[in-house]
């Protein structure tokens, strides 16, 4: 079957997007003065990776969790208003000015694996001296010689010179705060998506831009953002359960029937259906990109774009949901966290999967409130561990959590908890992974040669053939839902530069 058709006029251009994710959802919010336009998506649903799914009485996000920096320069924020989706608190102004450099500090307590609660001023001195060094990392960006390769060697060195200082001196204090410090690093590499730290490239680390704002999540679940957009684009411009398999460009086809006209793109489904097009928008994530883009595109992509996927970093975050009867934390307590009190950053990890992976998980969020969501604790777990989560089974999943919790609490009674959810974005075969970092080896450059549009030769006669978005093609909001978001709207725009459509007013 050849596909096409539907939207205004048949003789103007036609657009396909790959992928009905926030970007191109973006770019088809923003296209204008097209012939017609159809998204492809993999699976059954919209959103990508923002993804909320039931478990027990509430909503629960598999994918994005929040909106990060939710104030006037965040698209996701400003269309989220528009369509009515946040509470009241987002709505205030002094919370969209609030700088907190990413995320609030929740009201937490902090489990050691002896299982004791550990004093909050020992907590919170490891932590202040790691966001100090953090934020010095980030100071490196456009310097000739930074002084180390990757963010994780930097903060190594810089713990190692302070140890003395550490814990006044004192050898248990001293061995708590490191242990303090690894679980910080652990959380660092949840927030960059990656399995060590040693391998985010330190001197682009500071090219990555926090909006300001608190933080701030969606009371209907952030799969309410992709619905929203979806039902505001004319039926049937998305069609679901159409991955694809492989992109022809630089081609000429033709429709049965139709001799006048040709392509230069063929889409070509796993069901084997086929659709043409002028221009098409390749919004797929990077770790797909990575496994299959050999054989997606056909010619091959140019060597330097193979090149920037294959340098650039695209890792696994994954979420552990458990639901409890009743809670064995305190009502104010929002934030529950972990520290294997044996462990430093300065010493090797160990490789032990099977024995250590849950040793990754750096705590729980409290699920609020609990009159929606039940007593449910979200836990965060990054890299190599999160992957080997996704091939144990639930009952082994849940088994592991129960031990953990009885050794933190130190109470081998703790009851277990009645249910898990978790999810596997390693696995997921059209997403390989959470999302992008600026990994050794590679720099800002590569992402915008990712963003770059072919064929490369601005006068090609069939300019545009194919576009890129999504998150790893944003320089400065890589791995959000804004840059996602952004990246739809910028190759939209660019579409329409070609067509010289006048846009209507903007909505936002």
């Amino acid at each position: 079957m050849e596909g096409g058709g539907g939207g205004g006029g048949g003789g103007g251009r036609r657009v396909a997007a790959v992928g009905a994710g926030l970007a191109g959802l973006g770019a088809a919010q923003r296209l204008r003065g097209h012939g017609s336009l159809r998204l492809l998506e993999a699976a059954a649903r919209a959103g990508g990776r923002v993804c909320t799914r039931p478990f027990v009485s509430g909503l629960v996000e598999m994918g994005a969790h929040w909106i990060h920096g939710p104030s006037p320069g965040n698209p996701v924020f400003r269309l989220a208003t528009h369509y009515g989706l946040l509470g009241p608190e987002a709505a205030r102004e002094e919370n969209q000015q609030a700088e907190a450099g990413g995320h609030p500090p929740l009201p937490s307590v902090t489990y050691g694996s002896s299982g004791r609660v550990l004093s909050p001023q020992v907590v919170s001195e490891a932590r202040d001296l790691f966001d100090t060094l953090l934020a010095s990392a980030r100071t490196f960006w456009g310097s000739e010689e930074p002084p180390a390769p990757s963010v994780g060697q930097y903060l190594r060195t810089e713990i190692a010179r302070r140890v003395p200082a550490l814990g006044r001196g004192e050898e248990d204090a001293q061995q708590l705060q490191l242990a303090v410090l690894a679980t910080c690093l652990k959380l660092e590499c949840c927030i960059s998506g990656t399995h060590s730290m040693d391998l985010v490239a330190l001197e682009p680390f500071g090219e990555y831009v926090s909006l300001p704002g608190l933080d701030c999540t969606f009371p209907g679940g952030y799969s309410s953002l992709p619905d929203h957009m979806l039902s505001a684009l004319p039926e049937g411009t998305v069609l679901f359960n159409k991955a694809v398999r492989t992109i022809r460009w630089q081609g000429c086809f033709r429709e049965e029937g139709d001799e006048a006209r040709d392509f230069p793109v063929q889409v070509e489904c796993e069901d084997g259906d086929t659709f043409l097009a002028d221009h098409v928008i390749v919004t797929v994530p990077l770790g797909f990109l990575k496994e299959r883009h050999q054989d997606f595109f056909q010619p091959p992509l140019p060597e330097r774009k193979a090149e920037a996927i294959r340098r650039l970093g695209f890792g696994t975050n994954n979420k552990i949901f458990l639901e409890f009867e009743r809670p064995f934390w305190e009502p104010q307590q929002q934030l529950l966290e972990v520290v294997w009190e044996d462990e430093s950053p300065l010493e090797e990890p160990t490789a032990n999967l099977e024995a250590n992976w849950f040793k990754k998980l750096v705590g729980f969020v409290v699920l609020q409130p609990p009159e929606q969501h039940g007593h449910v604790l979200c836990g965060f777990i990054a890299g190599k561990e999160s992957e080997y989560m996704e091939t144990l089974s639930d009952a082994e999943v849940l088994g592991t959590m129960t031990r953990v919790l009885r050794t933190l609490t130190g109470n081998p009674c703790l009851p277990a908890p009645r249910s898990v959810l978790r999810s596997r974005w390693h696995s997921a075969s059209y997403t390989r992974g959470s999302y992008s970092y600026v990994a050794v080896g590679s720099s800002g450059d590569d992402i915008d040669v990712l963003a770059q549009p072919l064929p490369e030769d601005p006068k090609d006669p069939r300019p545009l053939q194919l576009l890129f978005a999504g998150e790893a093609t944003h320089r400065t909001f890589y791995s959000t839902t804004h840059g996602a978001l952004l990246s739809g709207w910028r190759e939209a725009e660019r579409l329409n530069q070609l067509f010289k459509a006048p846009g209507p007013a903007p909505q936002l």
